[in-house]
């Protein structure tokens, strides 16, 4: 199975689209009716589903990231589990370690390229410029490449240890590079076919309107909110990424009969849980939890854990005191309790095309 996922976030002007995959290779021994056998998964993209490699990379996500569920930071950035984490647990794997870390990892059921910041096209510039990261989709997926690769090669050359921690084999600007991004998206997606994978389960953009950061990073382009609060004019790019990427899918399930395509909206389970925020249980659904200041509780030159000027005093920025009631932990990224909610509203299938369950995707073979 494959499941393939996107983000999206605002920055320098405009709207930068994000994809996270994962591939999972499945066991198909049960029968038609019955859940899959997923042993390993890979994962790619960005912050949403990134559990270790920026912080491995450029510097570790600082306190109070992690506290909700790890008590320490994890290199997420979250109080706690992200969506990713929610479907290794149904799936009944372990947490999938970060392939950029070096401490503590096992990649015997699979392995993540996710990096924060990571965009589908490269970046001319650096991180520290930009805020992107330089691990663009295409490098994660050489990363991959290599995994697969050097792992095959120890596991039948080295054997020992090594068999326990490998597994087996602007918003106009925006819209003109839609086509680029679904052509890479496509050439990776072949990629991951050519090594083997076979069941992709594909979620598509949240709603990037409904982001502080992208709230507060031009105010002038927001403009016009929605009922909800959120950007009109972000969402609706959002959504025509949406349709091109539902499209691009089924493209892919026409192109390749023996692999299944699982498309899974995550728009509207994140729209839904910000819309009806209050009524799910949840407060002001743009009210930032680990922020400092304003409307949103947040500033866009104080991260979480960063320091503030408080009345003459430099105090570090913490959370809020119950991360449960929140759906924004940063400004960008969702808590862990507001990660349930979308996990859960997905998990069944009930927002897939076709309507296939996470444990079932392998069975989609096929589908139109």
């Amino acid at each position: 199975m494959v499941m393939v996922g996107t983000a999206a976030a605002a920055a320098a002007g405009r709207a930068a689209l994000l994809l996270w995959l994962v591939l999972a290779l499945a066991d198909l021994r049960a029968s038609a009716a019955a859940d899959c056998n997923f042993p390993a998964v890979f994962n790619f993209g960005d912050s949403n589903s990134d559990t270790g490699g920026l912080s491995a990379t450029f510097g570790a996500a600082p306190p109070p990231n992690g506290r909700t569920f790890f008590g320490v930071p994890s290199g997420r950035y979250c109080d706690g589990r992200l969506v990713i984490d929610f479907i290794a647990e149904s799936l009944g794997i372990p947490y999938l370690s970060a392939y950029l870390n070096s401490i503590g990892t096992n990649f015997s059921q699979g392995a993540n390229f996710a990096t924060a910041g990571s965009s589908i096209r490269r970046q001319n510039t650096s991180l520290f410029l930009s805020g992107f990261s330089p691990i663009s989709l295409d490098v994660q997926s050489w990363e991959f490449d290599q995994f697969m690769n050097r792992s095959q090669f120890i596991y039948n050359n080295k054997g020992g240890v090594y068999r326990q921690l490998l597994p087996k084999a602007d918003t106009e600007e925006v819209e003109t590079i839609i086509p680029d991004l679904m052509e890479r998206l496509t050439s990776v997606v072949e990629s991951v076919l050519w090594h083997g994978g076979k069941y992709f389960w594909i979620h598509n953009t949240g709603p990037l309107g409904c982001l502080p950061y992208a709230l507060m990073h031009r105010p002038d382009l927001a403009a016009p909110m929605d009922d909800a609060g959120c950007s009109v004019k972000y969402n609706k790019v959002a959504q025509l990424f949406n349709l091109r990427l539902k499209e691009t899918v089924a493209s892919l399930r026409k192109k390749h009969p023996d692999a299944a395509f699982t498309y899974v909206d995550v728009y509207t389970a994140k729209y839904r849980l910000i819309s009806q925020a209050k009524k799910l249980g949840f407060d002001d659904p743009l009210l930032t939890c680990c922020g400092h200041g304003g409307r949103y509780n947040f500033n866009l030159n104080i991260g979480c854990g960063g320091m503030a000027l408080v009345n003459g005093t430099w105090v570090a920025v913490g959370a809020c005191d119950d991360p449960s009631k929140r759906v924004s932990w940063d400004g960008v990224h969702f808590t862990e309790a507001a990660n349930k909610f979308v996990f859960d509203q997905i998990a069944s299938g009930a927002l897939s095309d076709p309507p296939m369950a996470l444990r079932q995707a392998c069975h989609s073979r096929g589908a139109q």
